[in-house]
């Protein structure tokens, strides 16, 4: 579907934490329906954080990506299905090896219709027992979004053979691909 450039889609927001802003970004930029997708930190008491202070854990931010999407190209209830498939929301304050409150599970709603739908899909899931544990996914209002440094953006894009990115990164967007492939979009260098 090509959109009329004359005509400018209305966009939404919302903003996720699932570990590492670094995985999130590189399924959420090929979701077929998001048109922008930033890394940054929201969450957290103190202003203007760097990547080394969240790092410490001390400053209560969450590593997050700001995802701006079409609702008319894309539901919300898939992009919260990708959310819930792509990172494991049972371990609180933890994403694999990445450990403390800046690798939380949250979904920081917009709109009043944004949390309901994470309300629904948590309800549905925990019903339909997805997981052995329960669901530790924190559901917030919108806080002051600090955008990361500009090394952590397009960050798997540019460093996809870097260990991490092979070893964390890649599995995830792999199983996105899997899941999803008929949801997802490739960019020209690959």
């Amino acid at each position: 579907m090509t959109p009329n450039p004359a005509v400018a889609p209305s966009l939404s927001t919302i903003t996720l934490a699932g570990g590492c802003f670094w995985c999130l970004e590189a399924v959420y930029e090929r979701l077929q329906g998001v048109h922008k997708v930033t890394s940054g930190y929201m969450g957290g008491h103190t202003g203007n954080p760097s990547y080394e202070d969240v790092c410490t854990g001390s400053t209560g931010h969450a590593e997050v990506v700001q995802i701006e999407f079409d609702p008319a190209e894309l539901k919300l209830e898939t992009l919260l299905e990708v959310f819930f498939t792509i990172h494991d929301p049972t371990t609180l304050n933890r994403q694999g090896n990445d450990r403390g409150t800046q690798y939380r599970s949250a979904i920081f709603y917009h709109t009043p219709a944004q949390q309901a739908a994470a309300e629904k899909m948590v309800a549905d899931l925990t019903a339909r027992q997805v997981w052995a544990n329960p669901i530790v996914t924190e559901i917030s209002p919108v806080t002051t979004f600090y955008p990361a440094e500009d090394y952590h953006q397009e960050y798997f894009r540019n460093h996809s053979q870097q260990p991490y990115c092979q070893h964390v990164v890649a599995p995830k967007l792999s199983k996105f691909l899997q899941v999803f492939p008929d949801k997802s979009r490739m960019f020209g260098r690959e």
